[in-house]
């Protein structure tokens, strides 16, 4: 066993490490990801460790690192990019919505693209502008990209390896607020004991309520969960993992049990990932169902300035309070 104690973004590194160490073909490109290890330090020691040819310090034109990926994946590479922020994945998005996501329909399956594409979302940091934004609801909405999140070391390490072996593009969002939040790892277990990459799981078991979240909500909607205990409410947790495809059979399974469920994510609320999920589980769960499918979600705003920040972001309170008003039906 070689159980360790490690952060969510140490565990990526060392995701990342053991990936490129299995196979050759894996390369890290991004701005600063070479010399400086990345601004958040994930690649730190790659380069020096693997040489400037496998990762890679590009210019500051993200349309430039993912059309480059394209070339490099079509020619049989795993390249692996960071977009720095989340919000400076927009000069980028023409090259993954129109090429990325469609070249293996376009060649009718004869060309794969396995591109994992890393960007830092969500807030909670204190940020600037472009820094602190939930860009998932439009890779969602976009067919032939899969998009993953975690929300623990055990997660990061995992997912990190299973999404570059994918054959698939992934776009895999690190919630930047847990980087620093510790669990522990064993990295001599093997692959085969890693959970699926495209599977939510049960984060918490409960009896009274469902609470649904991904990436930096996990931990909210966990602590709410505690919190609720005084309450003598009993809430179970689910962290969906993957976003696309959604996997919402444990999330139906326990809505039939406890009646309620609870949607939380930092993303807008108008046609968020919330949405889509109120609406499939209405639809599947519809007569277990005590009371209507609930969001607690950022506002319709953009991202606000750092100070007011904690005012847009779900809290536990906010959680609760939805929780309270299921129950008030």
């Amino acid at each position: 066993m070689a159980t360790e104690n490690l952060t969510l973004g140490k565990a990526l590194t060392m995701g990342l490490r053991k990936a490129m160490e299995d196979d050759p073909k894996v390369l890290i490109m991004g701005e600063d990801v070479g010399k400086l290890g990345g601004v958040f330090r994930i690649t730190d020691g790659l380069q020096k460790d693997f040489g400037e040819e496998r990762v890679i310090d590009t210019p500051l034109a993200e349309s430039g690192i993912v059309g480059t990926a394209i070339g490099l994946a079509i020619r049989g590479y795993r390249p692996v990019c960071e977009i720095q922020f989340d919000g400076f994945v927009y000069p980028a998005y023409d090259q993954i919505v129109a090429q990325v996501a469609k070249m293996h329909y376009r060649s009718q399956g004869k060309v794969r693209l396995p591109i994992v594409i890393r960007i830092p979302y969500g807030g909670g940091i204190g940020a600037v502008e472009h820094h602190s934004e939930s860009p998932e609801p439009y890779f969602i909405h976009t067919a032939g990209l899969k998009v993953v999140t975690c929300a623990s070391p055990l997660d990061a390490y995992w997912m990190t390896q299973q999404a570059i072996a994918s054959d698939d593009p992934i776009i895999f969002l690190e919630p930047k607020r847990r980087y620093w939040e510790k669990g522990d790892v064993d990295t001599s277990a093997p692959a085969s004991s890693a959970y699926p990459l495209h599977a939510s799981r049960v984060a918490r078991p409960g009896t009274d309520a469902t609470l649904v979240a991904y990436g930096p909500m996990v931990k909210v909607a966990l602590d709410a969960a505690t919190a609720a205990e005084e309450d003598g409410r009993d809430l179970e947790v689910i962290d969906l993992r993957t976003l696309s495809p959604l996997d919402l059979t444990p999330v139906y399974e326990s809505v039939r049990r406890t009646g309620r469920c609870v949607v939380v994510h930092e993303a807008p609320q108008t046609l968020g990932t919330g949405a889509e999920i109120a609406s499939r589980v209405t639809e599947e769960c519809f007569y277990s169902l005590e009371s209507p499918v609930l969001r607690v979600t950022g506002f319709d705003i953009p991202y606000p300035a750092a100070r007011v920040e904690e005012e847009y972001l779900p809290d536990l309170d906010r959680v609760l309070d939805a929780v309270d008003r299921s129950f008030g039906w």
